[in-house]
């Protein structure tokens, strides 16, 4: 369930944020373009009036009528004109805005000319740019100051990117609350599930035992004795299903105030001792290499179900004559629960499904070997309990199960 909200709300939150700054991109960009458009037609039609200036100047360039250039006015832009001779001397110099010339333009204008043996068009990265340029040979050079253009358009993209910044928290909380809203009947449908399997284990534990109880009490002959030991069996049987759903239901509700401190240290090497009797009939040693007096704040006997768990999930699935290592270490920050065993190896795509509820790799659901699955969500659920992760992975021959948790959980 807890991986099915994850999903849901990182596809939403995800979604969502796409559009932010898709939208915001698009604002920039539209922005930027419009600017560079409008700085380019600039450009051109002051080029386009400085031709046909020219073509009224006389030898000595005395100006018959220059008129239209010289009372062309632009606003919002910074628009100057130089006119210059053969030799790209500047015999003449227009503001096409309230701003008188100053020398810095002039200097600028200088360094174009001296810098340029062709006619160039050059407006550059408008984010970066503070100057863009229409020089044509032997006619005029106009210059458009764009630093104000450049300086607006940088606003808006830390705007853009501010906006963005405080959206993402917004963005976060909209996708939490939908992810509540779409996973909510899910929820319900599951918690109404896991009532159900509690309420129903409960109801059928009295029923069970009375059953029991009776089939011991029948009179075992030739005729009978066939029948009596199949109910016996399958009485067991389902008798073992239902403490498993039973125990699975408790993990599902343990309570932090159950909680205390307890050496995890020894409750790990009792539990090795008791199973090295069945680990014997396999053929199978222990061998435990656990820190000694490592304390852990934890439900004492939910922590004892999950070691026994994992320690009887690795003998059953351990090849004969190999070896468990059992494994515990802490640092400052988390303490390490290892179990290995030697045996087939668990498919990847395996490695999470195994913590599901009734999930067995076995897909024939061989009865024999009693199991039905419960075993590693127990383990999942007490370690979720303890805030803790559990995870298992093969390599090569050897199954590692891994638990960890923080040491400074209270």
């Amino acid at each position: 369930m807890e991986n099915l909200k994850k999903k849901t709300f990182f596809t939403i939150f995800i979604i969502i944020s796409l559009f932010a700054v898709f939208f915001a991109t698009f604002f920039n960009i539209q922005t930027y373009h419009r600017e560079y458009t409008e700085i380019l037609n600039n450009l051109t039609r002051m080029k386009n009036l400085t031709i046909q200036r020219h073509e009224f100047f006389d030898k000595e360039m005395n100006p018959i009528n220059d008129g239209d250039l010289r009372n062309r006015k632009v606003m919002d832009y910074e628009i100057y004109t130089f006119i210059l001779k053969d030799n790209n001397d500047i015999v003449d110099q227009i503001s096409h805005s309230d701003n008188i010339i100053s020398e810095e333009i002039i200097t600028k204008a200088k360094n174009i000319i001296s810098n340029n043996n062709t006619s160039k068009v050059k407006i550059g990265f408008l984010y970066l740019e503070s100057y863009a340029y229409n020089l044509e040979n032997n006619n005029s050079l106009t210059i458009v100051k764009i630093s104000n253009i450049r300086n607006m358009l940088l606003m808006n993209l830390l705007i853009s990117v501010l906006l963005i910044s405080i959206g993402e928290i917004i963005i976060y909380f909209i996708s939490k609350k939908i992810t509540e809203w779409i996973t909510k009947p899910v929820l319900e449908s599951f918690n109404r599930e896991k009532e159900f399997v509690a309420n129903a284990s409960h109801e059928l534990k009295t029923p069970l035992a009375v059953m029991m109880a009776s089939i011991d009490c029948l009179d075992v002959n030739k005729k009978n004795e066939k029948w009596i030991n199949n109910l016996k069996s399958e009485s067991d049987r389902m008798n073992n299903l239902i403490t498993r759903l039973l125990d699975l239901s408790k993990t599902e509700y343990l309570k932090k105030e159950n909680f205390s401190k307890n050496d995890i240290s020894m409750i790990i090497e009792k539990k090795a001792l008791t199973f090295e009797s069945l680990a014997y009939e396999k053929n199978i040693t222990i061998e435990t290499n656990i820190a000694e007096k490592i304390n852990i704040f934890c439900h004492k006997e939910s922590i004892d179900e999950l070691v026994s768990i994992l320690i009887d999930n690795a003998i059953s699935h351990g090849k004969e004559g190999s070896k468990i290592k059992i494994n515990l270490m802490s640092d400052k920050s988390e303490i390490k629960l290892e179990v290995i065993n030697k045996g087939d190896p668990i498919p990847p795509d395996e490695c999470e499904k195994i913590f599901e509820r009734f999930y067995r790799n076995d897909k024939s659901h061989n009865r024999k070997s009693g199991r039905y699955g419960l075993g590693l969500a127990i383990a999942k659920n007490i370690v979720k309990a303890h805030n803790g992760s559990i995870k298992a992975y093969s390599k090569d021959e050897y199954t590692t199960f891994e638990v960890k948790f923080k040491t400074n959980e209270h």
